[in-house]
């Protein structure tokens, strides 16, 4: 029985604008896109000449009836939709009937095609929209299509496309998607008579992406699995070091379909705020299994762009589970010492050192009686090798004045009466926690006064301490933020900002006042900050408003708690130990501890990484003690 059909006029308005074949990548979307919906396993696509003079395309699916292929390139014909209430849960990848008869308008087309309910095949061809054969032919299960000289007959069409390399790119493009789309079927590329992919067809997501993006990106992707009322997001996402300086990496699947989503997007990378880098963009392979009936793919010719019932259900499902993802990941970066290498002396250089040094007494040593060895010493100045320097301190006789001094000043101030106690001024220091975290970190030292030296778990650990106290109070903020922690000022702190500083300062009172800050209105184009958060020095207080104002003023933040997240995360940043500050050696160990034994501390605010590891294997290699 027959199962291709021309769709009454009625149906066929009801479709979307018509699609146009473009380039030969349209062309390899939607016949493999029909592979696909065919129940194929394995596909293979073949290019030559960038897809304008060759594109073959074979599938192991169920193939087309004798009495369909003709059908099949008719316009609006297709076995996918019957009645108006189909395009409300479209399944298929394609549904349009449109594909087959765009493109044999366009170029020459053959099919091979065979069911398994049929003992021979159909060979079939066209060009231009005419009919050039159609016969019986033996040939295997599935279908295969052969399109040649696209644009032979449309001049004007041909003269857009660009080179052969650009266009072969596109397909590539177009085939990586399908495959990263469908892991359970195999695919296979070639183009110019070369492999280009080849998919196991596994049907596991991280064979695909191995495959398709290669073996390093497989290795920085973290597992996703996250349900919401309904709407299901798998696949894999990278780890923050991992992030990339595009969003060329960020691939997107509704009930495996390719699409393009902003709000998706913004979802995604909201996930990853205090994570990445500004200028930074995560990478991603999502799969999104919403009803059939709360999405609209009848919207663009592409189908690349749809439509949700509710868009922002679905945004908050994506953003949940890449937290989640992000939450559960305990790696820290790592030390690439790979492209350290010992770069050899150039050799002209080792011979004008051998020219130029003094050939005279070679053996000088082994010829010298021991004799005159004693007279030519005696005659040389006796010079102490421990002498210090004249131009430097006696550091020995420095610390021993020092500690006598400090002995004297301690005997004095127990024999003096004792006055009463009085309370310190609070310190600027490293306050991490009300209790040390337990663990054996050894510290080694400090690198520049801004890097960590220390030893753990049999890796040697470089932190950035500026960093590491950064996240910590910004975390300690977040979490005071729903007691509203505040200090109040003993002066409050007047400021003059610009026009568009104040007006940026006066539309979020609400925000500074939920982030700790106490900030008025003070009249002229100026303000008054009453009030700043328990961490943050006062002397600080002014400096830090003004560069959230500017900062405000600058970037349009949207959502609220992306505005209270720069403003901790500013306020941070002010209140946080520098580099370059001298700080004890306990100190030191108790902010090592606090990073290396609790992993919520491993970027900071602004996405920057606090902990570089490097393995003892690692190190040993470069020193050469192991191959």
């Amino acid at each position: 029985m027959a199962k291709i059909r021309v769709l009454p006029k009625h149906i066929a308005e009801l479709i979307a604008a018509g699609e146009v074949v473009e380039r030969p990548a349209s062309v390899v979307k939607e016949l493999t896109e029909n592979a696909i919906d065919a129940g194929a396993t394995a596909i293979t696509i073949e290019i030559r000449g960038g897809g304008i003079s060759y594109i073959r395309i074979t599938d192991n699916g169920c193939g087309m009836e004798k009495e369909d292929v003709p059908n099949a390139f008719l316009p609006h014909a297709t076995s996918k939709l019957k009645t108006a209430q189909d395009l409300d849960a479209v399944a298929s990848l394609g549904f349009r009937g449109e594909a087959l008869s765009s493109v044999a308008a366009v170029a020459r087309v053959e099919v091979l095609t065979r069911t398994d309910g049929e003992p021979t095949g159909t060979a079939y061809a066209i060009a231009g929209g005419e009919e050039l054969q159609n016969e019986n032919a033996g040939c295997p299960l599935g279908t295969t299509i052969v399109v040649r000289d696209l644009f032979y007959n449309t001049p004007a069409r041909m003269k857009f496309l660009k080179k052969d390399v650009s266009e072969a790119n596109a397909v590539a493009g177009v085939v990586e998607q399908l495959a990263l789309s469908h892991p359970e079927i195999s695919f296979r590329f070639l183009r110019e008579d070369k492999q280009a992919l080849l998919t196991p067809g596994d049907g596991k997501l991280l064979s695909a992406i191995y495959a398709v993006l290669g073996r390093e990106f497989a290795q920085s992707m973290l597992p996703v699995e996250y349900e919401l009322d309904g709407v299901c997001v798998s696949g894999y996402v990278c780890r923050p070091i991992s992030a990339r300086a595009s969003r060329s990496m960020q691939y997107f699947f509704l009930n495996g379909r390719c699409i393009r989503s902003r709000s998706l997007c913004a979802s995604m990378e909201n996930a990853y705020k205090n994570y990445v880098m500004v200028g930074r963009f995560p990478s991603c392979v999502l799969n999104v299994t919403v009803p059939l009936q709360t999405v609209d793919v009848n919207v663009h010719p592409t189908k690349t762009e749809v439509r949700f019932s509710d868009e922002r259900k679905v945004a908050s499902c994506i953003y949940y589970a890449v937290s989640s993802a992000l939450e559960g990941d305990l790696q820290r970066k790592q030390a690439d010492l790979s492209k350290l290498t010992r770069k050899p002396v150039p050799e002209a250089r080792q011979l004008q050192m051998v020219e130029t040094a003094p050939p005279k007494n070679k053996d000088f040593w082994q010829s010298m009686p021991a004799s005159k060895l004693h007279t030519a010493l005696s005659s040389v100045k006796q010079e102490n090798p421990f002498e210090p320097i004249a131009d430097e301190p006696d550091m020995l006789s420095s610390f021993r004045a020092k500690k006598t001094a400090q002995q004297s000043e301690q005997i004095a101030q127990k024999s003096a009466p004792q006055p009463e106690q009085k309370e310190e001024p609070e310190q600027r220091g490293v306050a991490i926690s009300d209790e040390e975290p337990k663990g054996d970190v050894r510290l080694i030292g400090e690198a520049f006064k801004t890097y960590i030296l220390c030893e753990y778990d049999g890796k040697l650990c470089l932190i950035d301490k500026h960093a590491a106290h950064e996240r910590i109070l910004f975390n300690r903020m977040k979490a005071a933020s729903a007691d509203q922690s505040m200090q109040m000022l003993l002066s409050a702190v007047p400021l003059n900002v610009s026009k568009g500083e104040y007006n940026a300062i006066l539309e979020n009172l609400d925000t500074f006042s939920a982030c700790g800050f106490l900030v008025e209105d003070f009249g002229s184009g100026s303000v008054v900050v009453r009030g700043c958060p328990m961490l943050l020095d006062p002397a600080d207080a002014g400096d830090v408003v003004l560069e959230i104002a500017r900062n405000l003023m600058q970037f349009k933040f949207d959502a609220q708690a992306n505005k209270m997240d720069h403003i901790f995360a500013t306020a941070a940043c002010k209140a946080a130990i520098k580099a370059g500050w001298k700080n004890s050696p306990e100190e030191l160990l108790v902010l090592a501890k606090r990073v290396l034994l609790q992993n919520d501390v491993r970027f900071c605010p602004h996405g920057r990484p606090i902990v570089i590891e490097m393995t003892r294997y690692e190190l040993e290699k470069q020193f050469g003690r192991i191959q």
